[in-house]
């Protein structure tokens, strides 16, 4: 027990540690200071602006800004979709895998665009090579990067700041963040085990019987890996993700993945002081998501150390619930990557989160309905801002006093934004497509595990396409050619698109009012909100307003199903 709480706590303290350094370093890309690679990274950025004709002197309003992201999306969905149709003529397809169907094409391509990589087919026997490095690994890039870029245009419009351009900023955030840590981590995955080669699968014996054959596959997963966990896309290019031994063989590369798919939201938060020139307050914003993980991670923990009560009834001792878990991460480093993959919207697993405790879905579907703990690539960050936004209104009211956020009034444009994104907008892509598919169990929904925990992996499933997470529960026919796959293609792309754009265009509008106000001076009369007292009703907001919305999904969900196991 106490070799798995040290692992945790190592992990942790490195988090803490690298967040203001790579977060200054984000500051300082999109301040346009110096970095240690600008003499390298420079010509290469000034000849993508030239070939593509971008002056990056040009600023957007936030509808220009929104509209070039879905302009540019769109374009690359047409690119996509094309690459997964058209894979069974195109090269580097050793196992001759022909088209899949256009219902699994479409959901994979809004799937891997919005920054999800909800999987609903199995990698290795779906998608060729060339479908999963240059068409899904592309996206993976361009997805995470304009989440950043959002993020920095949210940034720039709190503190007063033009929203910038969304072309020089999405191309900052591929060459100077996610292209050269891709690089260095790939490099590390190689050496430490995980196959880099576009050799087609080995064929072996198997070890019950020497006269059956079984094939290997391999690929190229290494590059694959790393960008899938930096940018928080999470899709496995295998059917089992980081649970397979060739996606994450051992304890360093499961740290390294940890840690990449944690490092830019946490070092956002600090990238946002720096920015504003407020660290006080990132770090108190800091504190307090990091208390809530940290919370969320001990629950989750002593969930699985304790295991299933019945299954020690049995045994007549108590024992970790290890099943659906690698015997080669425990119970400690499971629940601790499976709290961060739902936390920062990654999705990629390690373990089965369907063979989790009750405690354990019960944080899961928390982080997906909170998405801010640490959230999205790059949206998360903005998610957490706009909680702040609402606290300071809700404050204000309370004691009476101006609501002003970085010197700036909050009125009723700004309230109305952040109400609709925060209260309306992921609920509705959730528990609309969720009540439908469970009032026809086996006409939409297929579910594999009646009652409570059947309910727990609907409502899952539609959260992690509404929150670009991307992981699930399973247990769901959502594969073709099941007859149910078909409306769990159609209506999670539903759920993948709203929950992806609807914010984005509200984050860049409320991002724009607020870069238009005029700063007003402090006086005795303004809220402060770099103080522990406010940060602590920010927390306060933010686990009542999570509860208050989705507090019926929990109880019918994990709640009743804790319950249940406990009798």
């Amino acid at each position: 027990m106490l070799q798995g709480w040290i692992q945790i706590g190592l992990t942790l303290a490195i988090i803490v540690a690298i967040t203001p350094i790579f977060g200054g370093y984000i500051a300082r890309v999109y301040l346009g200071e110096r970095t240690p690679f600008d003499r390298v990274l420079n010509p290469i950025d000034r000849l993508i602006f030239n070939l593509s004709g971008i002056n990056p002197q040009t600023q957007m309003t936030g509808w220009q800004y929104a509209r070039a992201i879905l302009f540019s999306n769109l374009a690359m969905s047409i690119l996509l979709f094309a690459i997964l149709m058209l894979q069974g003529i195109l090269p580097l397809n050793p196992t001759g895998l022909g088209a899949p169907t256009w219902d699994t094409a479409l959901h994979t391509t809004i799937s891997f665009i919005t920054n999800t990589n909800q999987q609903h087919y199995s990698g290795e026997t779906t998608y060729s090579y060339l479908a999963q490095t240059l068409g899904l690994g592309l996206m993976f890039f361009t997805s995470a990067g304009t989440g950043i870029a959002v993020a920095i245009a949210f940034i720039r419009g709190l503190t007063g700041r033009p929203l910038g351009n969304f072309y020089v900023d999405l191309t900052q955030a591929i060459t100077r963040i996610l292209l050269p840590i891709s690089i260095v981590g790939a490099i590390a995955f190689v050496a430490a085990g995980v196959p880099e080669t576009l050799s087609g699968p080995i064929i072996v014996p198997t070890l019950e019987d020497p006269n059956i054959r079984q094939a290997i596959a391999l690929g190229p997963v290494a590059h694959f890996e790393i960008i899938k966990q930096l940018g928080e896309n999470g899709g496995g290019f295998y059917a089992i993700n980081s649970a397979h031994p060739f996606e994450n063989p051992n304890g360093f590369t499961n740290l390294i993945q940890t840690l990449t798919m944690i490092s830019i939201p946490t070092s956002m938060i600090y990238t946002y002081g720096v920015i504003a020139n407020n660290r006080k307050q990132a770090w108190l914003v800091f504190g307090m998501v990091f208390i809530l993980y940290v919370i969320f991670i001990i629950v989750t923990a002593i969930g699985e150390y304790n295991g299933n009560s019945q299954v020690n009834a049995i045994l007549g001792s108590v024992q970790p619930n290890l099943e659906g878990k690698e015997v080669r991460f425990g119970w400690a480093q499971s629940a601790l990557f499976a709290v961060t993959t739902t936390g920062t919207m990654t999705g990629a697993v390690n373990g089965m989160l369907d063979s989790f405790m009750p405690a354990g879905g019960f944080i899961f579907l928390s982080d997906l309905f909170l998405q801010i703990i640490w959230g999205g690539q790059g949206t998360g960050t903005a998610y957490l801002f706009c909680y702040l936004i609402l606290a300071v209104f809700v404050t204000g009211l309370m004691v009476g006093r101006t609501p002003e956020f970085l010197g700036r009034k909050i009125e009723k444009n700004e309230v109305v934004l952040t109400s609709f994104l925060l209260l309306l907008v992921h609920p509705i892509f959730v528990l609309i497509p969720g009540a439908i598919a469970l009032a026809f169990p086996e006409q939409l929904a297929g579910i594999s595990n009646p009652g409570f925990h059947g309910l727990a992996q609907v409502m899952y499933e539609y959260a992690s396409a509404a929150a670009n997470n991307g992981s699930g529960f399973e247990g769901l026919a959502d594969t073709q050619p099941v007859p149910t796959a078909l409306w769990w293609n159609l209506s999670t792309s539903f759920s993948l698109l709203g929950g992806r754009y609807i914010p984005i265009i509200a984050l860049l509008l409320l991002a724009e009012g607020m870069s238009q106000k005029q700063p007003v001076p402090f006086t005795t009369g303004t809220l402060r909100t770099d103080t522990v007292l406010f940060t602590g009703v920010t927390a306060g907001v933010v686990v009542i307003m999570g509860a208050l919305t989705f507090f019926p999904v929990l109880a019918l969900g994990p709640i009743a199903e804790g319950f249940q196991l406990g009798k």
